[in-house]
């Protein structure tokens, strides 16, 4: 069986990229679906309110509003670890890799620019060392 057989059979559990981004954001989704119908049924807010908190409450800008029932500051509780968990994955999986390459042409720039310094310095230490008389 050819390596291209095998990678068909045997896929990565971090590929395709693109099934990782969608999945993530389709979680992130479903997470503030919950959120936002959560606060519109124990605290009684709008679903443009509620949705606004959770929005807050998932990037952890921190809502300007505060739920008051004791169930409504429990649920935000708990869907604060839910939701900022998932925007960050979402974020990370939808523009990871594009900061990944960004990165790798990063260092790779500055690798070309010191390999050229370091073949200066030689050729400077050679001129140097063929003009010196010797002693």
């Amino acid at each position: 069986m050819n390596e291209r057989g095998i990678a068909r059979i045997v896929r990565h559990p971090l590929s395709p990229f693109k099934k990782r981004a969608f999945i993530s954001i389709m979680i992130l989704a479903v997470v503030m679906a919950i959120g936002t119908i959560g606060m519109m049924a124990l605290e009684g807010w709008d679903p443009v309110t509620s949705l606004y908190f959770m929005s807050l409450l998932a990037t952890a800008e921190g809502p300007a509003q505060a739920p008051v029932t004791v169930g409504g500051k429990i649920f935000a509780s708990v869907m604060a670890f839910f939701s900022i968990g998932a925007a960050i994955s979402a974020i990370t999986f939808t523009f990871g890799p594009l900061f990944g390459s960004i990165l790798k042409e990063g260092f790779a720039y500055v690798e070309k620019g010191e390999n050229k310094l370091k073949k200066e310095l030689e050729h400077k230490n050679q001129t140097r060392s063929s003009t010196r008389p010797e002693d």
